[in-house]
């Protein structure tokens, strides 16, 4: 609904590893170190530009999802006001997507601020 900001700061998760994903019947939640993703819109796994899993509301992660756990986070990227990249030390990109024009469908919370990005 209200898209990425392009000075998206999510610095202090480079480095860091997700140990746990949590899943919900309309959410589904990871961190990176200080950084807390609960999304309720489309996120996708992707290796070499190609799709190999993805996540919406209603549905059980894909097994693509377990590559993620024990990586690092590499490097962030917001790719246009509706696609967020998260690229790991295995490989992996995670694409997180605003899919919705009349709901929120993510929020992003970085330790050490108050309250969380709205996306």
């Amino acid at each position: 609904m209200y898209g990425f900001p392009a000075d998206l700061d999510l610095s202090s998760a480079l480095g860091q590893e997700t140990t746990q994903l949590c899943v919900g019947p309309y959410d589904l939640q990871f961190s990176f170190g200080p950084v807390t993703f609960a999304i309720q819109s489309r996120v996708e796994v992707r290796r070499n530009g190609g799709l190999i899993g993805s996540w919406e509301a209603g549905g059980w992660p894909e097994s693509a999802f377990y590559q993620m756990l024990n990586t690092a986070l590499q490097a962030f990227v917001v790719l246009d006001p509706k696609r967020l990249s998260l690229r790991l030390a295995n490989g992996l990109e995670l694409q997180l997507l605003d899919t919705s024009e009349q709901y929120e469908s993510m929020q992003i919370y970085v330790g050490g601020l108050d309250g969380a990005h709205i996306i």
